[in-house]
This record gives C-alpha cells, structure tokens and sequence, in this order.
C-alpha cells in the first residue's frame, strides 16, 4: 500500500515562497510518476503539476507556470514542490498523488494514491 504525506504548508505572504514535500512510502517511489492537485474553499479539486518517474520531464497548469517547480529524490523517496511569488489565489489544501503510470499526467483519474493534503495560505 502506497502512503504519502505531505508537509510544508503554511501561511505566507504574498510575493512569498514556500516549499512543500511529499514523503512516500509503501513501494518503490522510483516506480511512480508523481503529482500535485489544490483545492481551494470554494473550488474543485485542480491540477497543479507532475513529474515523471526520473524527474526527466515535468509538467505544469498554466496558472503556476514560471513560479512553481517540481523536483524529486528518488533516494529519498521525496517529491518536492517550490513555489515562488505566491498569490492569494493560490491559497489550497495541496495534495501529493502518485501513479504507475512512467510519465507526466494532469488530471486525477489517472493516480491511484493520494495523501491527505497541507494547507497554503497566502495573505494579501
């Protein structure tokens, strides 16, 4: 069984940064392409970005395109997620999912395993 735990979240300012990581365990973390989804109080569950299971490729929502980046340790079993200038708009509960798939995908049907979310506050 696969298990993810998010950490990192936090309240920050806007123009801020913050960091979160997803910590797997359960399988072979090198076998999972890896994403990130948000959602906010009043919205659906949206697509943030992924990375494939080598960190080779990675792929982003427009809306954090240039700020956000995704990286991972595979010795570490730890997918990370920076992200700069953060806005209001950004403010989420951000979840960490894994897929068996190889590559990069953005929508949630296509992960199997999720974790329980950190929250982002980002104050005007």
């Amino acid at each position: 069984q696969v298990q993810l735990l998010e950490s990192g979240g936090g309240l920050v300012q806007a123009g801020g940064s913050l960091r979160l990581s997803c910590a797997a365990s359960g399988h072979t973390f090198s076998n999972n392409a890896m994403g990130w989804f948000r959602q906010g109080p009043v919205a659906e569950r949206e697509f943030v970005g992924s990375i494939s299971r080598s960190g080779a490729s990675t792929y982003y929502a427009n809306s954090v395109k240039d700020r956000f980046t995704l990286s991972r340790d595979n010795a570490k079993n730890t997918v990370y997620l920076q992200m700069n200038n953060l806005k209001p708009e950004d403010t989420a509960v951000y979840y960490c999912a894994a897929r068996s798939g190889v590559g990069v995908a953005a929508t949630a049907k296509e992960y199997e395993y999720w974790g329980q979310g950190t929250q982002v506050t980002v104050s005007s």
